[in-house]
């Protein structure tokens, strides 16, 4: 991402300090994540910390210092999830992704829990929610994934 694009995003909320969380969620977004470069120039044109930046950044959920895949993977690893043998799953899952040479179409992301506890494993993909699910049937619903 451009400087004069994180300057632009930055002036537009009056380059205040106060607005730290709202420039760094307009950043991203814009540009889908939050590079190490954005929050330099957020720090130095803020005038804070780059410390603080970087902490805001990975703090709340709702940022991303990574770039993102087009699909989001939760793979629930709860006890209930862990019990009924949701490590396979994360191992297909991962086995999925990573074949994937772009590396940009999943993001796959290991939770505490989905709130399905009595039918796991459990995985939610771009915020559906498949139940009992094997190693098997989650390579198969991630394949069909454009």
């Amino acid at each position: 991402m451009e400087n004069g694009k994180i300057d632009q995003i930055i002036d537009k909320h009056g380059a205040e300090a106060g607005a730290l969380i709202k420039i760094m969620l307009d950043i991203q977004e814009d540009n889908g994540w939050l590079p190490q470069e954005a929050l330099e120039r957020i720090a130095e044109r803020l005038a804070v910390p780059l410390a603080r930046v970087q902490h805001a950044a990975t703090f709340y959920k709702s940022f991303s210092i990574m770039p993102e895949g087009k699909h989001r993977v939760h793979i629930c690893n709860g006890t209930s999830c862990h019990l009924r043998g949701s490590q396979k799953v994360i191992e297909a899952v991962q086995d999925v992704a990573d074949s994937d040479d772009s590396g940009r179409k999943f993001t796959v992301e290991s939770v505490t829990c989905l709130g399905c506890c009595g039918s796991g494993p459990n995985i939610e993909i771009d915020g559906e929610s498949h139940i009992e699910v094997t190693p098997g049937k989650a390579a198969e619903v991630l394949k069909r994934l454009d």
